[in-house]
């Protein structure tokens, strides 16, 4: 899959709920843009997770050939306590064989150092669900 495909799967936010969290960390329940602009920086979704929680994801960075960042953040708690923003980087690179290689990283910003332990936590239900989630969109492709 390409930089280009994912980034076109990212801005179909009617397949958002298909990301079904992993543990404690919950699925999504729906996402609206609010506002989508022309450029798709600078558009932010705004995100309700099946346990009622919800946040907020701004793309910030938006070249699909090589480099897509969407910041998360207006948290609703438990996380607003926990964190003040996470980010998301996917990175693209096309391989000699003609395939992509995809790096998909976090980053969160912990509210305080009494929270990074939590976010450690998290971080750890975090990687298993985007594993389910990456192998999820490779079988749909």
């Amino acid at each position: 899959m390409s930089g280009e495909q994912i980034a076109a799967q990212i801005l179909e936010i009617d397949n958002w709920p298909n990301f079904d969290g992993y543990g404690i960390l919950p699925g999504i329940e729906s996402a609206e843009f609010d506002p989508k602009t022309p450029e798709n920086v600078g558009t932010r979704i705004r995100v309700t997770n099946r346990d009622g929680s919800s946040h907020v994801e701004e793309i910030v960075e938006w070249e699909p050939e090589t480099r897509l960042r969407l910041r998360f953040g207006d948290f609703s708690p438990p996380v607003s306590r926990l964190a003040t923003a996470f980010e998301e980087t996917w990175e693209f690179e096309s391989t000699t064989e003609g395939t992509t290689r995809i790096v998909r990283s976090f980053r969160m910003d912990p509210k305080s150092v009494f929270t990074r332990p939590v976010l450690v936590l998290i971080s750890f239900f975090l990687k298993r669900a985007i594993s389910r989630h990456l192998k999820q969109i490779g079988d749909e492709s």
